[in-house]
């Protein structure tokens, strides 16, 4: 890139986003004042956003670019705004996780992941919509594809606001597949990192087997960026480890040394999945010969069932004394859900518990000789009505494995974007990232 930018800047990356504020191309106040603009002009429909202060934003926007002329860079993501899911903690905004026994809470720090992205210079522009405690219940976001749609959940606004480009990038979370899922609804890039990667203090907690931090972006580099600008080894988490640089970045950029090899995956609920999808799958998979090859892997279908009872067991444990203390403010089917997690037996979370480490290794093994699995993010495309955010049964497996994943628009069902995922081995996200864009290029052609 070269040149002032005289095109809107609200369809840029935020890696090209970076580029231009740090070349002098283009000021972080007028990228936040373009952003605030078209959530003025679309939010009414789509709905995103819980929590906006636009003086707030733009007084971020002006000190990133009192530092660029003071010459004074800050980092990475210096003057580009994010969007930040709302159970993410921010001592300048309210956190009110979804649900009304939140509301008006005011956190005194902010969440690990936010403050690594706050000194890496991004401007946190708002707070998106995320569903009833970042569960199932839907909320009021709308698919800007089609406002007659969902745009899944739990991270329905993040997804949404990067989607209607009202910000370039946003946080989201995922416990079973509330990144990916509406990624591939939205029609956005969303990666979830290897569990553990990114730390989850200040994070509202659901499940600590399972949550995971991640990202929504508009490129594979975004993903990369913003990723890499959270990593960091908290000993506090038994989930936490420690990495090795160079970052994401750096190899997410990169041509692979040979072209990769993917596995075509499908899992259990293949059966059950759009018909329309399977047709546009199977043209994906054709197109790219002994590249890529269908593969059955072990266990899946125990996996998806280990997965579900840990989450249900889990959601009860740190969700039940909501139920207790302010049921009234629970919804009906958030309360079913948390007595269904109570009912689970200690024997049959502990199977699904330990059987995690034996499925992983049997996995690894069989995608020795492959680069990532490739298999859908979603059942099909999102579906019309408000009343559900769709079924996360796609992503859920690879979740509760802790393996990083990635949807990448590459389809179209009915008029509607569809992902295709990839999944990488743990561990291997920057591998997985680099196939991601390889695969991106690949299809473009």
């Amino acid at each position: 890139m070269s040149g002032p930018i005289h095109s809107d800047p609200t369809n840029l990356t935020a890696a090209a986003a970076a580029e231009a504020i740090r070349e002098g191309r283009l000021s972080s106040g007028e990228l936040v004042a373009a952003c605030l603009d078209r959530i003025a002009a679309r939010d009414a429909q789509v709905q995103a956003w819980e929590y906006l202060d636009a003086d707030l934003a733009l007084a971020q926007a002006g000190e990133a670019d009192a530092a660029i002329r003071r010459g004074d860079h800050l980092g990475l993501l210096h003057g580009v705004p994010i969007g930040i899911k709302d159970i993410f903690d921010t001592f300048d905004l309210p956190t009110a996780n979804g649900s009304p026994i939140f509301d008006g809470r005011r956190p005194e720090r902010d969440a690990a992941c936010v403050a690594a992205l706050r000194a890496a210079g991004a401007v946190i522009l708002g707070k998106t919509v995320t569903t009833e405690l970042a569960l199932l219940t839907p909320a009021r976001t709308r698919n800007p594809h089609n406002l007659e749609h969902t745009p899944g959940g739990s991270s329905a606004g993040s997804a949404a606001a990067v989607a209607d480009h009202m910000v370039p990038a946003a946080l989201g979370s995922q416990t079973a597949g509330s990144i990916i899922r509406p990624a591939s609804f939205c029609g956005v890039y969303g990666f979830k990192p290897t569990l553990g990667l990114v730390p989850r203090a200040g994070v509202l907690m659901q499940s600590h087997t399972l949550d995971t931090v991640g990202v929504y972006g508009r490129s594979v580099e975004d993903l990369a960026l913003i990723t890499d600008c959270m990593t960091a080894f908290d000993p506090e988490d038994a989930a936490s480890f420690r990495r090795a640089r160079p970052g994401l970045v750096g190899t997410a950029r990169a041509r692979p040394p040979i072209p990769p090899r993917l596995a075509f995956v499908k899992p259990p609920p293949w059966t059950d999945a759009d018909p329309d999808m399977k047709v546009a799958f199977a043209e994906l998979v054709g197109r790219f010969g002994d590249r890529i090859v269908e593969l059955d892997l072990p266990r899946l279908a125990d996996v998806v069932e280990w997965q579900r009872i840990v989450q249900l067991a889990e959601n009860a444990h740190y969700y039940g004394p909501l139920l207790d203390e302010a049921p009234q403010h629970i919804s009906p089917g958030l309360a079913q859900r948390l007595n269904e997690g109570r009912a689970v037996d200690a024997q049959e979370y502990l199977r699904a518990i330990t059987g995690r480490e034996p499925a992983y290794r049997a996995l690894a093994a069989a995608l020795k000789t492959f680069s990532a699995i490739l298999t859908p993010a979603a059942m099909g495309p999102a579906p019309r009505g408000l009343g559900a955010t769709g079924s996360p049964i796609m992503n859920g497996l690879w979740t509760y494995l802790g393996m990083p994943a990635v949807s990448l628009p590459l389809l179209q069902v009915r008029g509607m974007p569809v992902g295709v995922q990839l999944v990488g081995q743990r561990h291997d996200d920057a591998r997985l990232l680099r196939t991601a864009r390889w695969l991106m290029a690949e299809v473009a052609g």
